[in-house]
């Protein structure tokens, strides 16, 4: 995050992807402050809209037609039937369902989305979320998770040139009418001082055919949920592997960094903050699990920290009472160090 002590943060600062048979939660920053997010907007609504809400911070929100959003665009949805929650609940999300505080978005001040509507952040001129190749130490890490060379390994085609942001591209199915992905959010923490945490949950739904004996793993589809509110999911059927089980979990931190100004790129990771100041000026993942095949959550066991520039960025794992498995992440970027 550019500044801790933001007022509100990118809800797209939070980025989900899927790695091998698995997905990772990335906290994403691409180098531009959030003030920058702002100056420019593209005027074109989305097709579909029915509403649009402009809020304080400039985020631009059109309502749209639940069935008329960019999922559909996706040639194995053209004939999809919105699912408006799981058959039924995974065991193990109590926490998330505990933690009823909702989300606020700036754009709520002035505003709501009428029912049978998803809100989507109108897309800025400076903030391109096209799709783009994943960073070369994903490509390292996966294959030493399973065989790079062998496409059928990898969902599409190995991270080449697929995959995206927010609702950037087709695939996933939003049901949330009070939830944009890309719009900023909150309060957030402030360094030193009190900390925000967000709940996040991937999920896969069980059907209606569930039972302990018998489980067909290619029913159900891959839910997100934020804090308690189911946010929509990933339909099983755009899946190969994925529309099962996933075999690994990674999580962590990203930036982009294309050398501006001939050295490595100011971004901040996190809070901008080295994971040894720890809580309260460190960012953090914290109660990290997995659903095992009968939905219940374990802990992660065998984590591999994987750090590219220890002095640019770094990382810390961890576990107590408090906290379950966890770690720090980030750090400054540029410095004398870091070059």
């Amino acid at each position: 995050m550019a500044d801790w002590n933001d007022k509100s943060i990118k809800l797209g600062d939070y980025k989900f992807f899927l790695i091998l048979l698995s997905h990772m939660l990335i906290t994403f920053v691409d180098g531009r402050g959030v003030d920058q997010f702002m100056k420019k907007r593209e005027l074109p609504m989305h097709e579909g809209t029915v509403k649009t809400i402009e809020s304080e911070d400039g985020d631009v929100i059109d309502c749209v037609d639940i069935r008329k959003q960019p999922a559909f665009n996706h040639p194995l949805l053209k004939n999809h039937t919105v699912q408006i929650k799981p058959h039924a609940q995974s065991r193990g999300i109590d926490e998330a369902e505990n933690n009823p505080n909702m989300l606020f978005q700036s754009w709520h001040k002035n505003g709501e989305c009428p029912e049978g509507t998803v809100p989507l952040l109108r897309r800025t001129q400076n903030f391109n979320h096209s799709r783009r190749s994943y960073p070369a130490f994903l490509h390292k890490k996966v294959a030493q998770l399973n065989d790079v060379n062998n496409p059928s390994n990898h969902e599409s085609d190995g991270y080449q040139s697929t995959g995206c942001y927010n609702l950037d591209c087709p695939g996933f199915v939003q049901t949330n009418k009070n939830i944009a992905l890309g719009g900023s959010i909150e309060p957030v923490s402030k360094y030193g001082g009190e900390q925000r945490d967000i709940s996040i949950v991937i999920h896969k739904a069980r059907s209606n055919s569930y039972s302990h004996s018998h489980f067909n793993n290619n029913d159900g589809n891959w839910w997100l949920q934020v804090q308690d509110q189911l946010v929509g999911y990933w339909p099983s059927s755009i899946f190969t592997h994925l529309a099962g089980t996933s075999d690994a979990i990674s999580w962590g931190g990203e930036i982009v960094n294309n050398q501006p100004n001939g050295h490595h790129t100011s971004t901040q990771m996190g809070s901008g903050h080295f994971p040894n100041e720890a809580y309260g000026k460190a960012s953090y993942f914290t109660k990290l699990g997995y659903f095992d095949e009968g939905n219940n959550v374990k802990d992660p066991e065998n984590l591999e920290p994987f750090v590219t520039r220890p002095p640019c960025y770094d990382l810390r794992t961890g576990k107590d009472n408090k906290f379950g498995v966890f770690f720090y992440f980030g750090g400054p970027g540029y410095s004398a160090n870091c070059q």
